[in-house]
């Protein structure tokens, strides 16, 4: 494992520090990881819904109505 030096604000340290004392993470280097873990998780959910709205994008727009879009996603839904 990387060993990683870093400056935090006091208020990010307290936080930390109290997140080990009760006990939730058993050091600071296990909560940061969680953290960075929980931000990339969160990135590639993001990227992935960007990458579906691009594609929508593409694919055109439509002049049906409101019903006529919901009629069609309850036909395609049921078969």
């Amino acid at each position: 494992m990387i060993r990683q030096s870093i400056s935090l604000t006091e208020p990010n340290n307290d936080w930390l520090k109290s997140r080990v004392e009760d006990k939730e993470y058993s050091s600071k280097s296990e909560l940061v990881n969680d953290l960075i873990r929980q931000a990339r998780k969160q990135q590639a959910e993001i990227d992935l819904i960007r990458l579906k709205l691009e594609k929508a994008e593409k694919s055109g727009f439509t002049t049906a109505t409101k019903s006529e879009i919901l009629e069609l996603s309850k036909s395609l839904l049921n078969g």
